[in-house]
């Protein structure tokens, strides 16, 4: 893959952003000799750190040297605390000091460096065994000195951010040989409650000496074993030590530390607001649903309710008889039709209707149509059917070749 062609501005950005990311780079001491010392107009500080093999240039910018309790000068034997960056527009690098200290202190410097090694290789500096800080803490253990500026801090902003929040003070030493056991057996302490939910391990300013306790191995390893996340406000802004490093959170200041520990009483307010206007939106919008797919069973439901079929079938079934009455009719009607063309055929070829020209039928005594004048004179009954009825006559001779027929009404 063939990647863009940089500009230079680009390139120095680029190892200035790397360099300023690195988080050893961020947080070194260097122990070294000053040469070039030069104290500038602008109250900054130039000057280079060397040691047998090699050399770096340095500046201490002036908000950093009005802290400075010493006069530095060439051939010095130094402890510089800082971090490494890029002067972009030169394209070199150098190092930018925050604290100085006179090689005097090498033993506390060669603990602090020797400590910091062994646990970097230990991993207890690896980001990814930090715990995160409970959001909404009830109650907070502060260890500290009782009468140190750090505690009053501390109690001033929780009161001013949430009262709510307890605060349970854990005395301790904070400075000397004697702290360092008191710190340690301080967090052992805790181990034992249940109901303390993050810890603060805080001391105000001092010079390296002063915070030489907060460097012990013990201590380091306390803060690692214990059950909830530990955050440290030791010092000031440029101040290190091996808890910082080893703490779930390092913040840079006491009061730092407690702002960042103890939630905001409005803060929460408005998120519980939010998230009750959040959650009403929800249920609201979750009901609508549920109604309209409610509405839709109902729906579903009477068209198939037993009530709606019957009266659906009751409804098929007038339609059926409807439409059986209809062909019923029809065929009646064809029926009758056919009934009366055949009567009409029947009458039209009917002996009977000869009988309106004049004519008659004359039947036996069995009631047989006569049909020969033999028949007749055999006959003593006959029965005679004229257009407008009949009547039966009985038949008389006076000799062979008369006869006298007489009638009677039927």
């Amino acid at each position: 893959m063939k990647l863009k062609t940089m500009s230079v501005t680009d390139l120095n950005a680029y190892i200035k952003r790397s360099l300023d990311n690195d988080f050893i780079l961020n947080n070194l001491t260097v122990l070294g000799e000053l040469s070039n010392f030069k104290a500038h107009s602008s109250g900054h500080l130039y000057f280079s750190l060397k040691d047998e093999n090699a050399k770096i240039n340095a500046v201490m910018f002036r908000s950093d040297a009005e802290r400075l309790k010493m006069v530095p000068k060439d051939g010095m034997k130094v402890v510089v605390r800082g971090r490494v960056s890029v002067y972009a527009k030169e394209g070199s690098y150098q190092l930018y000091a925050q604290s100085m200290e006179e090689v005097g202190l090498g033993e506390i410097y060669q603990e602090f460096e020797r400590n910091k090694a062994r646990l970097m290789k230990e991993g207890l500096f690896d980001e990814d065994i930090k715990r995160p800080l409970p959001p909404y803490p009830e109650k907070i253990a502060v260890v500290t000195s009782p009468t140190g500026a750090a505690i009053r801090d501390i109690m001033n902003v929780a009161s001013r951010r949430n009262p709510g929040v307890s605060l349970v003070i854990y005395p301790t030493l904070v400075q000397g040989e004697e702290a360092r056991k008191s710190l340690v057996n301080a967090l052992e302490r805790l181990r034992s409650r249940k109901d303390i939910d993050l810890v603060i391990l805080a001391r105000g300013g001092g010079a390296m000496e002063d915070l030489a306790a907060f460097n012990d191995l013990d201590l380091a390893y306390a803060i690692r074993k214990s059950p909830v996340p530990v955050i440290t406000g030791i010092g000031h802004e440029v101040d290190f030590t091996i808890a910082d490093f080893v703490a779930d959170r390092r913040l840079a200041t006491p009061s730092q530390a407690a702002e960042v520990a103890i939630p905001a009483l409005e803060e929460m307010q408005r998120a519980l607001r939010a998230r009750t206007q959040h959650l009403q939106g929800l249920y609201t919008g979750k009901i609508r649903v549920l109604q309209a797919q409610l509405q839709g069973r109902a729906e579903l439901l009477a068209k198939n309710s037993p009530k709606m079929m019957l009266a659906q079938s009751f409804r098929q079934v007038e339609e059926s008889r409807e439409k059986l009455d209809q062909i019923l009719q029809r065929r009646i009607e064809k029926s009758r039709s056919e009934l009366l063309g055949a009567w009409n055929l029947l009458q039209a070829h009917s002996p009977l209707k000869i009988l309106d020209k004049g004519y008659a039928l004359v039947y036996g005594e069995s009631g047989e149509l006569l049909r020969s004048v033999t028949q007749l004179d055999q006959a003593k009954i006959l029965t005679i059917r004229l257009r407008d009825g009949q009547r039966t006559v009985e038949v008389r001779r006076t000799d062979e070749k008369e006869n006298r027929i007489s009638g009677t009404d039927e």
